[in-house]
């Protein structure tokens, strides 16, 4: 089934600023929540197809590829809209719909739904959600060409393998939170000239958990956790961009007694190449060629990022000239076919002459082809 179009999945024009995309987005999301719209496959579809539009049209270089290639331009490479539900759509849109009362509070939502949704989507058995990594890699525009596989190692806190990330020494190891009576939560109640407010927040001497470690893993100290050394492989696409990152879901810190791993975000950085420059997809390159050559023409071997591959310099080729050999550049992000590579002609002009040469050159500047014309 073709997708919709997301100017009109959230009913906005195209030139619709940030503000008109936030509240277009945020009015659907409740309109369409699974809470408001319980068992309804068709609301929740609607739900997620406002947030995907959302993501893209908010990003400004999603959106500028979506404005020239359309969804064909989105495919491939990381998944940037793959919410396993509603409560992991609100994770990543926590600038609009939550984030008011601090440290994983209640949400906007907590009004309409009676309860934060961040906080119906924790087992009471997770811990301390794990943190980002950053990594930075740095890549030649050979690799950037075609794409590449990197190992790399990686200090991250990974879940321990003696409890296999509870904190306890065994299963007996646990009792119930004297704080939170075992919900994992704690609620304060306030009011004020607006009415009753209920902020819910996980309880902190559990961690949300409702349970707390009687006699702790003797591994890991009740942590659920270690930290090593690890091996990690990224696979980069063709085609990423100098500063442009990947997110690798869940590669990153291990949490706290059984909490979701963190993710890793990898920064690309692209070294300088000694022969090309980058321009977009297309690479540019110096060719320089001797007077004669350019005069009658010839055929030169020249490197391209896969090897050697020979140009053919047509006669009467002016100096400055673009030539283009195509597809010859780099493979474009997320879609079929790759740039070219242009090779700008370059007239070799000697520095010193031998007196052969002198008066040679002096009998070629009185031939009329020669002279340059009034």
């Amino acid at each position: 089934m073709a997708k919709r179009d997301y100017y009109e999945i959230l009913g906005v024009k195209k030139n619709a600023s940030k503000d008109d995309l936030k509240k277009a987005y945020r009015k659907l999301a409740m309109q369409y929540h699974p809470d408001r719209n319980p068992d309804d496959k068709s609301a929740e579809d609607k739900f997620k197809e406002a947030a995907e539009a959302y993501e893209v049209l908010s990003d400004d270089q999603k959106k500028a590829k979506y404005d020239r290639f359309g969804h064909s331009g989105l495919k491939g490479g990381q998944d940037f809209h793959g919410f396993s539900d509603a409560n992991d759509i609100f994770s990543h849109f926590s600038d609009i719909f939550g984030g008011a009362f601090g440290g994983g509070g209640s949400s906007i939502f907590d009004d309409f739904f009676g309860g934060s949704s961040q906080r119906r989507g924790r087992s009471k058995t997770q811990g301390v959600p794990g943190s980002d990594l950053k990594v930075t890699l740095k890549l030649t525009l050979e690799e950037i060409a075609s794409g590449t596989t990197k190992k790399i190692k990686l200090k991250k806190y990974t879940t321990c393998q003696t409890c296999s990330g509870s904190g306890a020494k065994d299963k007996d190891s646990f009792k119930t939170c004297s704080v939170c009576s075992g919900t994992g939560e704690v609620r304060q109640v306030s009011r004020s000239l607006f009415g009753q407010f209920v902020n819910i927040q996980p309880c902190n001497n559990c961690s949300g958990s409702g349970k707390i470690i009687s006699s702790p893993c003797t591994t890991c100290r009740g942590e659920g956790r270690e930290y090593n050394e690890t091996m990690i492989k990224i696979n980069v696409p063709s085609g990423v961009n100098d500063n442009s990152y990947m997110t690798m879901r869940g590669e990153g810190n291990a949490g706290k007694n059984g909490g979701q791993n963190g993710d890793v975000i990898v920064i690309f950085q692209e070294l300088p190449h000694e022969i090309f420059v980058r321009d977009g997809d297309n690479i540019v390159s110096d060719l320089y060629i001797s007077y004669p050559e350019a005069v009658l023409g010839c055929e030169i071997e020249i490197p391209t990022l896969n090897g050697k591959a020979k140009l053919k310099i047509d006669p009467g080729t002016q100096h400055g000239k673009f030539l283009k050999m195509r597809e010859k550049g780099i493979q474009h992000l997320n879609r079929h076919g790759a740039g070219d590579q242009l090779v700008k002609v370059n007239i070799h002009v000697p520095k010193k002459v031998t007196s052969k040469e002198k008066d040679l050159l002096k009998e070629l500047e009185k031939l009329p082809n020669i002279k340059v014309p009034d």
